[in-house]
């Protein structure tokens, strides 16, 4: 485009040479020589204006020219403080972002995403599996584990276990647990009666195991362990059922709200979070989870066809369905903004001042000239043709008056 401009103004040039050349045989050519000696004057005007704001004119130290390098600072400040005062002010970024519906906009695209978004996606995935893979990964499994641990350490999880375990009372689901018990000792008795008849045969008198009564005593305990577990079982009134769900309540209650069992709790949870296989199996589930991450971050499109695929689907469908979920992730993403906004709004403040103060005169002028320089170069081709065309009127007012 500065061609074009600059190639305008040369020709509008030899069109006066042209003109003025035939003027004296062709009177009508001072109309041509007029618009093109105003279309010169336009030109050249526009042309040391637009180039004014950038570097000196020829590179004659004109004064109040080359004005953005020599008030590079002051740009920086005034870019800054634009910034500071029009986007980085908690009330400001809380009064836009109440406008935005980002939950919204997430369910509609996990819903429904748009064909275009395949390579962002694909690119977006070759980035995550190479900061996965860059990552040092004992370290960062160690960074993990002692993260999880920590939290756990942190967390006092009898109460949680109390609550969790009088809540499945309150609705029945300790039932099934109580009947995988029970068939759980029936197999027990069943892979132990030999144990058991060892057990009697070891503890009964000469005289009883003489006469063979310490097999029939080692039966008869066998088959009522038999029965005792085949009646609780059978039976939803058992009185022995009862007594369980009675303890159950009231371990539930005691791991909620006495201290000494709280303590030994704790007790337990350092003793197993101290254990190096709890650390070893931690740290096995960081790397399964992992894998599982790179998985997906090699082949998206797979992981999106599949399971992974539908909850996201189900996720977007919930997002745009359920209003009350929609608010509470668009008061998060607000409130983040502003904090981000209060916490470090100055900072990217001094950022971009310091950042174009950084910047020589020849950077600051070649940023800001690629990003504006098409509109001035526009300036410059309707200043030549504006001027042209005034000078065509002055002229014809001369000529008729």
């Amino acid at each position: 485009m500065r061609f074009i401009a600059t190639g305008l103004l040369v020709a509008m040039a030899a069109v006066y040479f042209a003109a003025r050349h035939y003027e004296p045989v062709y009177p009508a050519a001072g109309f041509v020589r007029a618009f093109a000696e105003a279309a010169m004057v336009g030109g050249l005007a526009d042309w040391f204006a637009v180039t004014a704001l950038f570097r000196h004119p020829l590179g004659l130290p004109i004064p109040h020219t080359a004005i953005i390098p020599r008030n590079k600072d002051r740009i920086a400040t005034a870019l800054a403080n634009f910034l500071r005062d029009n986007f980085l002010v908690p009330g400001v970024v809380a009064r836009r972002m109440r406008r935005v519906d980002v939950a919204g906009a997430a369910g509609k695209w996990l819903a429904q995403p748009p064909e275009s978004s395949g390579r962002l996606r694909r690119g977006a995935s070759r980035m995550a599996a190479s900061l996965l893979e860059s990552l040092d990964q004992e370290q960062l499994g160690g960074m993990i584990k002692s993260a999880v641990a920590s939290r756990l350490r942190q967390t006092d999880v009898a109460p949680l276990i109390g609550q969790a375990l009088g809540a499945a009372i309150a609705e029945g689901r300790h039932l099934p647990l109580m009947d995988g018990m029970l068939r759980w000792l029936a197999k027990v008795i069943d892979q132990n009666e030999g144990l058991i008849r060892k057990m009697v045969h070891e503890r009964a008198g000469a005289i009883m195991r003489w006469t063979g009564l310490d097999e029939t005593l080692a039966n008869a305990i066998i088959d009522g362990l038999y029965k005792l577990v085949a009646d609780v079982a059978e039976d939803p009134g058992h009185p022995l059922r009862a007594k369980v769900e009675e303890g159950l309540e009231k371990l539930a209650f005691d791991l909620q709200f006495d201290i000494p069992t709280r303590i030994k709790v704790e007790e337990f949870k350092a003793d197993l979070l101290d254990n190096p296989a709890l650390a070893r199996w931690i740290e096995g589930m960081w790397e399964q989870g992992r894998a599982a991450l790179l998985r997906i971050a090699r082949d998206p499109d797979a992981a999106l066809a599949g399971k992974l695929g539908d909850a996201l689907r189900q996720l977007g469908d919930t997002l745009q369905n359920d209003p009350r979920l929609a608010r509470m992730i668009n008061r998060f993403v607000r409130r983040a903004a502003v904090g981000t906004a209060a916490d470090y709004g100055d900072g990217i403040v001094r950022l971009v001042s310091d950042t174009v103060r950084g910047w020589d005169a020849r950077t600051i002028t070649g940023r800001l000239e690629n990003a504006v320089g098409q509109d001035l170069q526009y300036i410059r081709i309707n200043g030549t043709l504006v001027g042209g065309l005034v000078g065509l009127v002055i002229h014809t007012l001369h000529t008729v008056l």
